[in-house]
């Protein structure tokens, strides 16, 4: 079914409710699997995803004598996505050779390989496994936010946070050429408008992921990164809240 656009022009909010420049609700925990070394959970709206981090790891025997020249962790990026996920039922563990599937892990183990001080394991191995509970927008953008914590939770030293979001474009209004900025797309708005997640390294605005799937004039790009940035702010600010209130619940059992 198309998506109702004319909510944007006359009241100046989206279906959801929300304005242009706000952020669905966004749920994390940290530490929610005792046996991974490192596990976090978030939510995006309504996608969810869980994170368990392996590692690192020593790689031994013939892996060991293959990577032998090996002088840094290598970060791999497993992605498994649940077939009551989305709208549309599907066969369980879909997404393993889905070619979008493959391209996220790609962009995420290629954005935290540059990121964690993977110099201080050699010859070693971080897995990445993310498991997607639900699907509705932002899926990339949640992937990268819940590794970073669950990096966090292992104890893995990186440069800083990686945090991300998505932003998007209204359709033209009547008449005219302009087209507002959308920040945080959900799944409908993703099928109907184009978009883009980008994600950002720490609290300033040097862009580590830049993802597009869809077209637009070139003019506009700089509008909708803009956007994008700001959102990734907001976002920082969030789980560096919840990585924060889980430092002092540490801190106090360990006082107790």
């Amino acid at each position: 079914m198309p998506l109702d656009t004319s909510t944007y022009h006359l009241a100046l909010l989206r279906l959801d409710g929300r304005r242009w420049n706000e952020l669905r609700r966004m749920h994390a925990q940290i530490s929610t699997q005792a046996s991974a070394d490192g596990s976090s959970y978030l939510e995006m709206g309504n996608t969810k995803v869980i994170c368990t981090i392996a590692g690192p790891a020593e790689v031994r025997g013939a892996a060991r004598r293959e990577g032998a020249e090996r002088d840094n962790a290598v970060v791999t990026v497993e992605i498994g996505i649940g077939g009551f996920s989305g709208v549309e039922r599907r066969g369980g563990g879909k997404g393993k050779g889905d070619k979008r599937t493959t391209e996220m892990q790609n962009t995420i183990a290629s954005a935290f390989q540059s990121t964690l001080f993977t110099h201080l394991y050699p010859h070693s191995t971080i897995t990445i496994s993310l498991h997607i509970l639900s699907q509705d927008g932002s899926l990339l953008a949640a992937c990268l936010n819940a590794a970073t914590l669950a990096l966090i939770d292992a104890g893995v030293p990186m440069s800083d946070y990686i945090v991300a979001c998505t932003s998007g474009l209204t359709p033209p209004k009547a008449g005219t050429e302009s087209a507002d900025p959308l920040l945080d797309l959900n799944g409908m708005e993703e099928q109907e408008l184009p978009w883009l997640t980008v994600g950002t390294l720490g609290a300033g605005e040097r862009v580590s992921v830049l993802v597009m799937e869809s077209r637009v004039q070139v003019g506009r790009l700089e509008g909708m990164l803009a956007v994008g940035v700001d959102g990734c702010k907001q976002v920082r600010e969030i789980l560096d809240g919840v990585v924060r209130r889980q430092g002092k619940r540490i801190l106090e059992s360990v006082v107790s």
